[in-house]
C-alpha cells in the first residue's frame, strides 16, 4: 500500500510558479510510475504529467509542455512538479498518483493504483 501526500499548492498571480511535492511512503516507491493530474471545477480530472521508474521518461500534456517540468528523487520517496508561467487556466486541485501497473509513464487514470489528497492551486489573473 502507498501513501501520497501532496504539498506546495497555493496562490499565485498569472505568469508565477509554483513546486508541487508529493512524498510517498511505500518501500516500493522507485519501482512505480509516477503522475500528476487536475481537477478543475465543474471539469473531468485531466492528466499533467508523468515519470517512469527511474526518471528516464517523461510525458505531458499538451497544455503543460514547456511550462511544467516533472522530477523525482527516489532516495526521497518524493515526486517534484514544477509549474512555471502560470495561467489561469491551471487553476485546479492537483493530483499526484503512483502506479503498480506499470513502470513507464503513462497519461492513463486507470494505470494508476494509488492517490493522494490533493493540493488546490490557484492562479489569479
Amino acid at each position: 500500500q502507498e501513501q501520497l501526500v501532496e504539498s506546495g499548492g497555493g496562490l499565485v498571480q498569472t505568469g508565477g510558479s509554483l513546486r508541487l511535492s508529493c512524498a510517498a511512503s511505500g518501500r516500493t516507491f522507485s519501482t512505480y510510475a509516477m503522475g500528476w493530474f487536475r481537477q478543475a471545477p465543474g471539469k473531468e480530472r485531466e492528466f499533467v504529467a508523468a515519470i517512469s521508474w527511474n526518471g528516464g521518461n517523461t510525458y505531458y500534456a499538451d497544455s503543460v509542455k514547456g511550462r511544467f517540468t516533472i522530477s523525482r528523487d527516489n532516495a526521497k520517496n518524493t515526486v517534484y512538479l514544477q509549474m512555471n508561467s502560470l495561467k489561469p487556466e491551471d487553476t485546479a486541485v492537483y493530483y499526484c498518483a503512483a502506479s503498480g501497473q506499470t513502470s513507464y509513464a503513462s497519461s492513463a487514470a486507470v494505470m494508476y493504483d494509488y492517490w493522494g489528497q490533493g493540493t488546490q492551486v490557484t492562479v489569479s489573473s
